[in-house]
């Protein structure tokens, strides 16, 4: 019988894990909090937190990832708004100590984020993903790539191969297993910037994109139905839900080892028809 490619994920990732299975919530949970995906203590420390929020505000553009019209908007209201999807305390005094992520908020909008995802499939939609963190989320990408493409969607590969000069430095466009990232023509570089995403939206118009940091704001921004993954450092995308602007953000920590991000995959993939 010949490999499936959940089995090929499977062995790329080392665990079984990445077989679409069936797994009680608390499980998941178990998982997300032991890879600190989520929980009391993530990368992120609320200095850091703060630090970041006070850059958006400023409007430091490797903040907005090509989101405009954010502002104005007051620092404590951000934090507010990062708060109450996290799970947090939103007082702006403290300003010490870790910034934790509630993991059954984060499995609630995995859920929801699923069930746009298997929308997708069923109405045989074409959809685009994209990571700009390319050392961190692009297997649970390519996971759900797959589990789009078995039941009926499109994947997008607009610019493959693409490439121009930022800087003085080459960047190109790259696929890998039908997830777009931003690379130097021999690495992946992980990216806050929207360029390559803007690019992207030139050559094609998807229904649908599942993606983070610049390439997700970007989307956002054109007004493209948009499913984030945003770190508690990552308020842009927060900033843009609270306006209206985008409805499904994943707030948990975005640069875990890529193989630990298996009950993410399994929350999205319950969501599928079996």
């Amino acid at each position: 019988m010949a490999e499936s490619e959940n089995d090929r994920l499977s062995e790329l990732s080392g665990t079984p894990r990445w077989s679409r299975a069936s797994y009680p919530p608390e499980d998941l949970v178990r998982g997300l909090l032991e890879a600190r995906i989520a929980g009391p203590v993530t990368s992120h420390d609320r200095r850091n937190v703060m630090w970041k929020i006070d850059r958006l505000v400023e409007g430091d553009p490797d903040a907005q990832f090509g989101l405009k019209r954010l502002g104005p908007i007051s620092g404590a209201q951000v934090l507010a708004l990062m708060a109450e999807e996290t799970g947090f305390d939103p007082d702006p005094m403290q300003q010490d100590g870790p910034s934790a992520i509630d993991p059954w908020r984060v499995l609630m909008a995995l859920e929801a984020a699923g069930e746009r995802l298997a929308d997708a499939g069923r109405r045989g939609e074409q959809v685009i993903l994209a990571t700009g963190h390319p050392a961190g989320l692009v297997l649970l990408y390519m996971a759900v790539g797959e589990l789009l493409e078995q039941s009926g969607a499109k994947m997008l590969r607009p610019l493959q191969g693409f490439d121009w000069r930022e800087g003085g430095r080459h960047r190109q466009i790259r696929y890998f297993h039908g997830v777009a990232v931003l690379t130097d023509r021999g690495s992946p570089i992980h990216t806050h910037g929207p360029g390559a995403m803007q690019r992207m939206l030139e050559e094609a118009r998807p229904d649908l994109v599942f993606a983070d940091h610049g390439f997700a704001g970007a989307a956002i921004e054109a007004g493209v139905d948009t499913i984030s993954i945003a770190d508690v450092n990552d308020p842009a995308p927060i900033v843009a839900k609270w306006q209206g602007r985008t409805d499904l953000v994943i707030v948990m920590d975005d640069n875990v080892q890529p193989e630990d991000y298996w009950p993410c995959f399994q929350s999205i993939a319950a969501r599928f028809p079996a």
